[in-house]
């Protein structure tokens, strides 16, 4: 993804011009005041999509949104949560102007009229969150549910996260399939997907806007770009969204596919839904910006097949050495200790069961000389007529802290990595969404491993819970949540990388000194 930065020294005019504060010094005045360092503050307004959830008529879908307590925060929030499908024009749930607050625009209470009861068909939203500190969730059926765009302001800001999670019964893309909503952005990377013959892969776009965003869809395969016309120039309508099968963008069938999508203008929320016909199917995120270095986290000890993709997006070869960190150090796959990337191209490898029965993460550094690239892997489960797939993207690393909603008392496992120094990190599990009180364990994590950590789970839980990691020394550190399906027999799951919530921003601290402006004695 790539994101628009601010400059410092933008950024503090900017915040001169609204708050009559910057430091301000004449020519050769040697006693002017230094602004002081940047401070950590809580975000005032968050953004968030949710593509539809599925177009089988056997789909249950699951939301949960959930707002870590934040210190600073607003006292007072609000957040919605809006049908796309419609035009962005309805509000979520009952409560309207307030959605998600109490009378008055006041908080509501832990868990009040969480559950809206809405199941989508309606084109309204599904879901209205609550208040700091506890997850709600909305649920909806059926293959119209459809995309959500989402706004918190005030407390309900910092940190807001909401999971999508949905349970196919049978057909093309059975099994669990999760995504956190993201942010809108302006570009986005997807290396994973797949044009092959029994894939059936969506490109899914959301506007959360009032105009109309336009967006080129690059196709990339294993010769290079796959021609085509059709995804240059889409229009996404305001408040709206648009599903693509990338099967109808080129006639080439490819296994490994990296999808490029650039917004000319507006912004967007996108991600890809890739179904297979024999190993079920699951969400791909975008993958972290294209950098020398990546971690991709989480990969699940009973993984009976790893599939590593990998995309250069510039003009030279990539050479990267391939480590596995395991709970017990860094390891080198044997036979793939190194990959070669070429500039333009997808590069599949097969890594088999690299995991062998332990928590691991990949991790990519380059051999010599640094080369953007991304990278995700595939992830089965299972055996036979039971097996399915997940997707798992190269990370961000999680910074001061992350979150995952919608675990449950059985089949969340959270997973930890610090690939250079040892870290110590501090997981929360919130409040259930039905009951229970938060709970909290601290972990060190050693230099070079990944730990599957033991979860705290909350007293009494009744519902699902949140879980919150933060940094607390060293680093940095990489987390994932896998969520398995709640039938034993069979090896549902998906799994979700926990990058920063972005829940604070970096404000630098200035002061003015008005004597310099002062006219001089005639």
């Amino acid at each position: 993804m790539k994101r628009t930065t601010l400059s410092l020294f933008a950024g503090a005019a900017a915040l001169a011009a609204v708050t009559g504060f910057a430091a301000v010094s004449a020519p050769g005045d040697t006693g002017a005041e230094t602004a002081e360092p940047a401070a950590r503050l809580p975000v005032e307004r968050t953004s968030l999509l949710c593509p539809a959830p599925s177009a089988s008529d056997l789909a249950e879908t699951t939301y949960t949104s959930f707002t870590p307590v934040t210190e600073g925060a607003e006292k007072k929030g609000s957040a919605t949560l809006t049908a796309a499908a419609d035009g962005a024009a309805a509000e979520a749930g009952k409560g309207g102007e307030d959605a998600g607050s109490g009378k008055d625009g006041e908080d509501a209470k832990d868990g009040e009229e969480g559950k809206d009861g809405n199941d989508g068909k309606d084109g309204k939203p599904v879901l209205r969150p609550g208040a700091p500190g506890t997850p709600v969730t909305g649920t909806a059926s059926g293959a119209d549910a459809p995309a959500l765009t989402g706004t918190a302001e005030g407390s309900h800001a910092p940190g807001w996260t909401v999971q999508q999670t949905t349970e196919v019964a049978a057909g093309t893309g059975r099994g669990l399939l999760g995504l956190n909503c993201t942010a809108p952005d302006t570009e986005f990377w997807f290396p994973g997907a797949s044009t092959a013959s029994g894939r059936t892969d969506y490109v899914h776009l959301t506007n959360p806007d009032d105009s109309a965003a336009v967006v080129d869809i690059e196709l990339y395969g294993k010769d290079g770009v796959l021609k085509s016309t059709v995804g240059e120039g889409v229009t996404v309508p305001p408040g709206g969204g648009e599903s693509l099968l990338l099967s109808t963008l080129t006639d080439v069938e490819q296994t490994d596919v990296t999808v490029h999508v650039n917004v000319r203008s507006g912004r967007l929320g996108a991600a890809v839904q890739a179904l297979d016909d024999k190993t079920g199917g699951d969400w791909l995120t975008a993958a972290a910006d294209p950098a020398g270095e990546l971690v991709v986290p989480g990969i699940p000890a009973d993984a009976t097949a790893v599939r590593l993709m990998l995309f250069t997006p510039g003009g030279s070869d990539a050479d990267l050495k391939v480590r596995l960190a395991s709970p017990s150090g860094a390891i080198t796959p044997a036979g793939h200790e190194t990959v070669h990337v070429k500039a333009g191209m997808t590069t599949g490898v097969d890594l088999g069961e690299v995991t062998r029965g332990e928590a691991g993460s990949l991790v990519l550094t380059p051999t010599s000389g640094s080369v953007p690239v991304v990278a995700a892997v595939r992830v089965v489960r299972g055996k036979g007529g039971e097996q399915e797939s997940a997707f798992i993207p190269a990370s961000d690393p999680v910074g001061a802290r992350a979150t995952a909603a919608e675990n449950r008392a059985k089949g969340t496992t959270l997973s930890v990595t610090a690939p250079d120094r040892t870290a110590k990190v501090e997981v929360t599990a919130s409040a259930g969404t039905e009951g229970g009180t938060t709970a909290t364990k601290t972990f060190t994590i050693e230099g070079g491993t990944t730990q599957n950590v033991e979860v705290p789970v909350p007293a009494g839980l009744k519902g699902t819970y949140a879980l919150t990691v933060e940094t607390v020394s060293g680093g940095p550190v990489y987390a994932a949540r896998t969520l398995t399906g709640e039938d034993e027999d069979v090896a549902s799951f998906t799994v979700q990388p926990l990058p920063d919530d972005r829940g604070t921003v970096s404000v630098p601290k200035a002061e003015q000194n008005l004597s310099v402006l002062q006219q001089p004695p005639a």
